[in-house]
């Protein structure tokens, strides 16, 4: 699907890696400085501080990389923004409010959220791939406010109430649990 692109960075354009890729990568461009935002993290300038050469993420730190990308996507498309896998194994670095979204109507530069959740400084140089985007179709969500739901085998189980290994059980069930072990305990020591 064509996408309308205006190429502000020192990079070309994200390319997929495979013919199989689903994302292309995205490459932080420092030519600008205008729209970059950092927590526990430093940059690194040219020795006339004209020019940003890098930045580091301290462990713990986060920071907006632009990447200077201008599009128009088509509507009723967005754009998912994703940690890059290498990355996230090897350094313990991804892309925070992951997938980030980018709307159709978004016209401003791209900027990826990446933090460091390794124990390392991890640090982004020009034209490093950061992160990966891929293009989804949306569906708008029409809601209708009903009085009922329909009734499934799950009903109101909350997170990992299907999970067999670790069922979700209450504090109340941990206590009664706990009460009826030590009775059998104390039964069996006699």
């Amino acid at each position: 699907m064509e996408v309308k692109v205006i190429n502000k960075s020192k990079n070309k354009l994200p390319e997929y890696a495979t013919s199989g890729s689903a994302g292309c990568d995205l490459m932080a461009d420092f030519s600008s400085a205008d729209n970059i935002m950092a927590h526990n993290s430093f940059i690194t300038w040219n020795n006339d501080k004209t020019i940003i050469e890098s930045i580091t993420i301290r462990p713990g730190g986060r920071a907006l990389i632009p990447t200077n990308l201008f599009t128009a996507i088509p509507e009723g498309y967005e754009v998912q923004v994703r940690s890059r896998s290498g990355s996230a194994i090897k350094k313990g670095v991804f892309c925070l409010n992951s997938p980030g979204t980018i709307d159709s109507d978004f016209r401003n530069g791209w900027g990826v959220i990446l933090a460091n959740f390794g124990s390392e400084n991890f640090e982004i140089k020009q034209g490093d791939r950061i992160a990966q985007a891929i293009l989804n179709k949306v569906e708008p969500i029409a809601w209708k406010e009903v009085e009922n739901l329909d009734i499934t085998d799950r009903g109101l189980g909350g997170f990992g109430s299907t999970d067999t290994k670790s069922p979700n059980i209450t504090a109340k069930e941990i206590l009664e649990d706990n009460i009826e072990s030590k009775s059998k305990n104390k039964s069996k020591s006699k």
